[in-house]
Formats: C-alpha cells, sequence, structure tokens
C-alpha cells in the first residue's frame, strides 16, 4: 500500500498540474499591464505571439503622427488665394467652434481653421458655406471630393450665361489634374509644386472649380474640364515618441514599415523622419498602390522584404502586403481603423485596430486595440509579450526541475540502500508548496533589460529551445544529489529525523532554484534581487510553512516529521544553497559564450 500511494504521489509530482494556471494567469496579468499602456487585448493567445512578431505595418497619419493636421503652404497657379480658400472651406464638412474645437476628418479640420483665418473678402473673413445641392463624398478608390452649390443671388431659373452653380473639387492632385484643363507647360508647373512639397514632408491637395448653369443628373459629368485653383501643403507633425519606439523595434529585430495613402515622396519624407526609412531613397524601399497592382504574388514575395513604404496604397491591398510577408515566414502585426481594413486585420497574425478614431468592425476583426492610435503602443506590447513568454518559459524550467529532482531522490534512494526517502504526503506537499506560490510569483517577473535587445522568436521555436532541456537534466538532478546527500549524512549519524532532512533539503533547494531562475544570464542576487516583490514574498512564505510543519506538533503527526536542531537546520540550508550556487555559474559560462554555443549546437 505504501509503494502505491508514493507511486501515485510521484506521478502526481511529475505532472506539471500548475502549468495550465500559470500559462493563463501570466497571459491575463499582461493583458492587464497592457491596458494601463493603452493596449487592449481582446485574445489572450495574443499576448504570447507578440514575442514573435518580425514586421509591424502601421498606418502612417494618428499613428506614427499626431493627426493634428496644420496648412503649411499654399500655391495658386495666378495668385487668386481667395477662390482656393473658398473652395477647400466649401468643399468640405468639418465644423470649427469657436474656441478652435474641430469634428470631422482631421485634414478637413485643418482647411476649415486655414479657410476661417485667411484674409479673404471685404470683411476679411469667410463668408457662410453656400447651399449643397448634390456631392460626391471622397473615396479611397477616387481619392476626390465634389461638392456643388447654388451661387447666392441666384436660383435655378437664373438668366442664360449667368451660372446658377458652382462645383469644387478637392483630392489628391494626381486624381484631380486629370479633370483639370491644362497645357503641358501648366501640368509640369503644378507637378513642380506638388513634388516639393512632398519632399518637405506635406500632404498636398488639389482644389478645383467648375461654373455651371445647372446640375446635371450624372454628377461625374461635372469633373471634367475643370479649372485648377491651386495646391494646399499640410503638415501631420510626427510623434515625439515615434523615432524612439522606432529604433527600439530595430533594436529588437522587428521591421516596421509604414503604409499611408499620401504621395510617395510625402510618404518617404515622414518616414525618414521616425526612422522607418534611411536618409536616401533606397531601390525598392517605396512601394507604391499602383506597383502593388502591377505585381504578381511571386513578385511581390521578392520585393516586400526590403520595402520599408507603401504610399498611395488603398485598405483592399493591405491583405496583400500581409499575405506576402507571411509567405516569406515573417509573423506581421497589421494596424487599421476602417471597414476595408477588416479583411487584412484578420489575415495578420497581430490585427490591431485603432480605439479611437476606428471603427467597430475593425476592432472585431482584431486581436488588440490601441486606445490612444500610438505606434509607440505597439512597440510596448511587443515588450510585454515577450516578458510573458520569457515567465512562462522560467516557469517551465522550474517547475520541471523540482519534478525532476523529487524523481531522481525517490528512484535513487533506494539503490543507494537508504529506506524510501519521503512519504506520500511529504511528496504531495512539496509538489503544492513549491510549485504553487513561487511558481505562480514568476508570472509577475518583469522583464530583464536586454528584452528589446534580441532577435524576435521564430513561431515554431519550441519552449525547451536554447538550454531549458539541458538545465532541467543538470539541475534536477543537482537537486536530487544535495538532497540525497542530506539524507546521507542525517541517516550514517544515526539521526531519527533524517527523512524531516531531506524533506527539507528538497523544499529549500528548489526555492534557492526559483530565485536564481529568474533570468537565462544576468545574476539573480544582485540588483535584480528585489524586483520581484511577489517572489520573495512566495519564497518567506513557503519558508515559514516548511517550519510550521517541520516543528508545530499538531503538524508533525500529520506529516510524520520532527523537528531539526540548528545544526542539522544549518546543513540543510548549506546543502540547498549549493543549487543557486551553481545556477549562478552556469549563467556566468553562458555571458562568457562558454555554455551558450553548446546549448545552442545540443
Amino acid at each position: 500500500l505504501e509503494m502505491l500511494l508514493t507511486a501515485v504521489s510521484l506521478a502526481v509530482a511529475a505532472v506539471p498540474e500548475a502549468l495550465p494556471a500559470v500559462v493563463t494567469i501570466s497571459l491575463a496579468l499582461g493583458a492587464a499591464a497592457m491596458v494601463k499602456q493603452n493596449a487592449l487585448v481582446r485574445r489572450l493567445p495574443a499576448v504570447e505571439t507578440l514575442g514573435s512578431v518580425t514586421y509591424i505595418c502601421s498606418d502612417k497619419t494618428g499613428t506614427l503622427t499626431l493627426n493634428r493636421m496644420t496648412v503649411e503652404s499654399v500655391w495658386t497657379p495666378d495668385g487668386d488665394t481667395p477662390a482656393l480658400v473658398h473652395a477647400v472651406a466649401a468643399c468640405n464638412d468639418a465644423e470649427v467652434s469657436d474656441d478652435g474645437e474641430g469634428q470631422g476628418d482631421p485634414t478637413e479640420v485643418a482647411l476649415v481653421v486655414y479657410a476661417r483665418d485667411a484674409p479673404v473678402g471685404e470683411a476679411g473673413s469667410l463668408p457662410p458655406r453656400p447651399p449643397r445641392v448634390a456631392e460626391i463624398p471622397f473615396d479611397s478608390e477616387r481619392r476626390r471630393m465634389l461638392t456643388v452649390h447654388q451661387v447666392a443671388g441666384t436660383d435655378a431659373s437664373a438668366p442664360a450665361g449667368r451660372p446658377a452653380y458652382v462645383a469644387y473639387a478637392k483630392g489628391a492632385p494626381e486624381a484631380l489634374l486629370q479633370r483639370c484643363a491644362l497645357s503641358e507647360d501648366e501640368r509640369r508647373e503644378v507637378d513642380d509644386q506638388a513634388q516639393a512639397m512632398a519632399a518637405s514632408g506635406l500632404r498636398e491637395l488639389a482644389a478645383a472649380r467648375r461654373d455651371l448653369a445647372q446640375v446635371p443628373d450624372e454628377l461625374d459629368e461635372v469633373e471634367e474640364a475643370m479649372t485648377l485653383l491651386g495646391l494646399v501643403g499640410m503638415l501631420d507633425p510626427p510623434r515625439p515618441e515615434a523615432r524612439d519606439a522606432v529604433a527600439e523595434c530595430r533594436t529588437a529585430g522587428i521591421v516596421p514599415v509604414m503604409i499611408t495613402g499620401d504621395h510617395p515622396d510625402t510618404a518617404h519624407a515622414i518616414a525618414e523622419r521616425v526612422g522607418v526609412a534611411e536618409h536616401d531613397h533606397v531601390a525598392g524601399d517605396v512601394l507604391t498602390g499602383r506597383d502593388l497592382v502591377e505585381l504578381d504574388d511571386d513578385a511581390l514575395s521578392g520585393r516586400v522584404l526590403d520595402a520599408r513604404v507603401y504610399a498611395r496604397v488603398d485598405p483592399a491591398q493591405k491583405i496583400r502586403i500581409v499575405s506576402a510577408l507571411q509567405a516569406e515566414g515573417q509573423v506581421a502585426a497589421m494596424t487599421g481603423d476602417g471597414v476595408n481594413d477588416a479583411p487584412a486585420l484578420r489575415q495578420a497574425d497581430i490585427g490591431v485596430a485603432m480605439g479611437k478614431g476606428g471603427t467597430d468592425v475593425a476592432r472585431g476583426a482584431s486581436a488588440m486595440v490601441l486606445l490612444d492610435d500610438n505606434f509607440a503602443t505597439i512597440v510596448s506590447a511587443v515588450r510585454e509579450g515577450r516578458r510573458i513568454y520569457d515567465n512562462i518559459r522560467r516557469f517551465v524550467k522550474y517547475t520541471l526541475t523540482s519534478n525532476a529532482g523529487e524523481i531522481w531522490v525517490m528512484f535513487l534512494g533506494p539503490f543507494l540502500g537508504f529506506p524510501l526517502p519521503l512519504l506520500p504526503l511529504q511528496i504531495l506537499w512539496i509538489n503544492l508548496v513549491t510549485d504553487g506560490l513561487p511558481g505562480l510569483a514568476l508570472a509577475r517577473e518583469p522583464a530583464e533589460p536586454t528584452v528589446m535587445r534580441r532577435p524576435p522568436r521564430p513561431p515554431d521555436e519550441s519552449i525547451f529551445a536554447h538550454g531549458v532541456t539541458w538545465h532541467i537534466g543538470w539541475v534536477g538532478l543537482l537537486i536530487g544529489g544535495v538532497s540525497l546527500a542530506g539524507l546521507g549524512w542525517a541517516y550514517s549519524s544515526g539521526a531519527e529525523n533524517w527523512q524531516t532532512a531531506v524533506f527539507t533539503v528538497l523544499v529549500l533547494a528548489q526555492l534557492g532554484h526559483s530565485l536564481a531562475v529568474r533570468s537565462e544570464t544576468a545574476p539573480s542576487f544582485g540588483r535584480r534581487f528585489f524586483s520581484n516583490p511577489a517572489l520573495l514574498g512566495a519564497v518567506v512564505l513557503t519558508i515559514g510553512l516548511q517550519a510550521i510543519v517541520v516543528y508545530v506538533p499538531w503538524f508533525q503527526d500529520i506529516f510524520r516529521t520532527q523537528g531539526l536542531t540548528t545544526q542539522q537546520l544549518g546543513v540543510c540550508v548549506g546543502l540547498a544553497l549549493v543549487v543557486p550556487l551553481a545556477v549562478e555559474i552556469e549563467k556566468l559560462l553562458v555571458r562568457r559564450g562558454l555554455l551558450y554555443d553548446r546549448v545552442r549546437s545540443g
């Protein structure tokens, strides 16, 4: 019966039954920590996947930039600035209050603010918008917007030759200029001005006008032979923290990629400011939506690893970018905010939706939501994902090593001529106390300073890679060895409490190992010793519980223990300290490259 109970107890001890709980708690704690950093995780497995991200495909506006557009430059072909001001104010859906608060698209808000402050008209202020009678809203395919207004003081029965309506259009220069009546020289001049604005990092918009005697049934007919009024260059300043976040990405082996609907030169200028692109254009580092249309899947796969900026891209093309990266074995995170972004967010390994300006559809398709729409928040989430995975690895190393030590004690004890080293209840106590409390506390271990200075973890990499199996083997054998050494010393000296001695050595050795396993390379007993109060508290609590089991008579009867003398307790502590000391020597060899190469190759 005793052997049966011992076998069952060992079977229970060998199974890391706390692993599912620790993994779930680690992911939940990580998700809670991310919320404090403005990253809302909708699916817990995404927390762990973040540690494997190799590419972050980010929108520009609002994520890498502040999304606070301001008009910086204006150009008109004939110096008629008031006409341009009237156009951008009328062909606009935004509203700006007297205190400067805007409602609507940031680009349109910037245009309204500019028009409101521009000295136009006799009164020196912008007149009210003329009544709008028809419109074609802006969309990502047309890349322009058209509105038709009734001219003040006229109606539908206005005299012939006098325009009753005026149509205004604004949009990307490439989309609008082809609708304007321009000579080759005029078109070349406009292109040069647009290129100059784009090269300065400005987002350029063109505005045009056409007078109408009546509104046609097909509004598309209005967008012919329009008169170009000019160009407006707007600046969306990069977020102050964006450049540091991008630099941290690069250090961590993650490639940041910017996706925008802006002109390629504008996109590259902003990407250069935040560190996504190099100072000078590198062959293949900028791809446009037109390039994506012309490239087949094989050709795109050959260029996607070199591209750092995607310009004039519509949301439907994002899914091609993600698929091409995944075809090359990359783990991609993709940001998006619109309904059309949902397929790409689902396809990405980590879909990241915008919390401020994003749609419900985009948030529903994502694994994570940025509450502040900030690129730096994605980087913080990646750091947290790596920390959580490291903590899961720490727990696996710790609990399997502890279980191995118990098995070695029970297996080798009888072969060495000793009685049964531990009773079934003592085995279960060790398994409950030393695996449970310190194991859970390891989930609170802070990230190592080098966590963002190493390459991403391959998604198919085993959790036992990089020496975990080797560590479990030799440290488990060492724990069993020092415990049997305590057994041999107490048994040979004729002490009746020899079983309590091996029981105590095993508990203390596992607790020492929990303190040493907190880092794979850095010393755990230096400046990092107090970085995890939860673990220190768990170790102290476990030592207190073990003391109660050993010295309180009522528990002595239950666990069949006997009190240890001061000398015996000192020997037990000394033997147990061999384990953390040996682990620290292992880490020293790893830091010097003497053991790490062996672990990697074997």
